[in-house]
C-alpha cells in the first residue's frame, strides 16, 4: 500500500504541474494544512492563488481518499476525485475519458453464458 501512497504523491506532483503556466510563477500558497497520527493516519490540504487546490486524508498503507482541481490551459476548472485501497486506485472527474459503450451482440452473448452456466449449477 506504499507504493499507492507514493502513486497519489505523484499524481498531486502532476497535478500541480499541469495547472496553467501563466500564474504559476506568481503563485503564493494561500492555506496549507497538514496532520500526521501516531497510528498512520494523515491529512493535509492547500490552496494556491493561481486557483490549485488539493487535498487528501487516508490511513498510510491502507486507504486514501483526496481530490484536486485547477484550470485547465483552455480556462474550464478540472475537478479530480479520488480514492485508493486494496481494489486499487479510482480517480474520478468530467474530463477524464470514458471507454465506449459494450456493444448490444456482446451483452446478449454474456447473458447466454449466465443462462447456460446457470442451467448447468441447477441441473447438478
Amino acid at each position: 500500500m506504499f507504493k499507492v501512497v507514493i502513486c497519489l504523491v505523484a499524481l498531486v506532483v502532476a497535478v500541480v504541474l499541469a495547472a496553467p503556466a501563466a500564474d504559476d510563477a506568481s503563485a503564493n500558497i494561500l492555506t496549507h494544512e497538514s496532520r500526521l497520527e501516531p497510528d498512520g493516519a494523515y491529512s493535509y490540504k492547500y490552496s494556491t492563488s493561481n486557483g490549485i487546490q488539493a487535498e487528501e486524508s487516508g490511513i498510510g498503507g491502507q486507504s486514501v481518499q483526496g481530490s484536486a482541481s485547477w484550470v485547465g490551459d483552455d480556462g474550464v476548472p478540472i475537478v479530480l476525485t479520488y480514492t485508493a485501497d486494496e481494489n486499487g486506485f479510482h480517480p474520478q472527474g468530467v474530463h477524464l475519458p470514458t471507454p465506449p459503450p459494450i456493444p448490444e451482440y456482446i451483452l446478449r452473448a454474456l447473458r447466454y453464458i449466465e443462462a447456460k452456466q446457470a442451467e448447468r449449477a441447477g441441473g447438478k
